[in-house]
């Protein structure tokens, strides 16, 4: 089979090696006998699982310990509601800059909470990119 390149915004590829490993637990995930997918969200080992992924994640970004880390749903589009919803405070405008389709779509969900102020960045310089915010 040919080798597929995605180059979307998301999900991104995975490296085969990742790949191989989940292929091979994916029906006896550390000798449970189950997938990972399978167990369930309270047991131990899926604790286990977020503890590690947490303790990863802190590490990574060096996130202090009187700080707490939340893995939420949504993905991208969930972040265009929750930043204003977090950070506005008690402020009624945020600053916007405008290069395209995904800073559209926040801007739209900004609306609902606050008044956006717009920089339009979606002036092209050669064709190939935009011009910069000191422009």
């Amino acid at each position: 089979m040919a080798q597929i390149f995605n180059f979307s915004s998301g999900p991104a590829m995975l490296p085969a090696e990742v790949l191989k490993q989940a292929q091979q637990e994916l029906r006896d995930w550390n000798g449970l006998g189950t997938s990972v997918m399978e167990v369930s969200h309270r047991g131990k080992e899926f604790i286990q699982v977020a503890e590690e992924a947490e303790k990863d994640f802190r590490d990574l970004l060096n996130v202090p310990s009187n700080y707490k880390v939340l893995f939420c749903h949504g993905g991208g589009r969930g972040q265009f509601a929750a930043v204003p919803l977090n950070i506005l405070g008690d402020k009624t405008t945020a600053d916007y800059v405008d290069a395209g389709y995904w800073a559209a779509s926040a801007i739209k969900e900004a609306k609902k909470y606050c008044t956006p102020n717009v920089f339009d960045a979606k002036v092209t310089v050669d064709g190939l990119r935009t011009a910069q915010l000191s422009q």
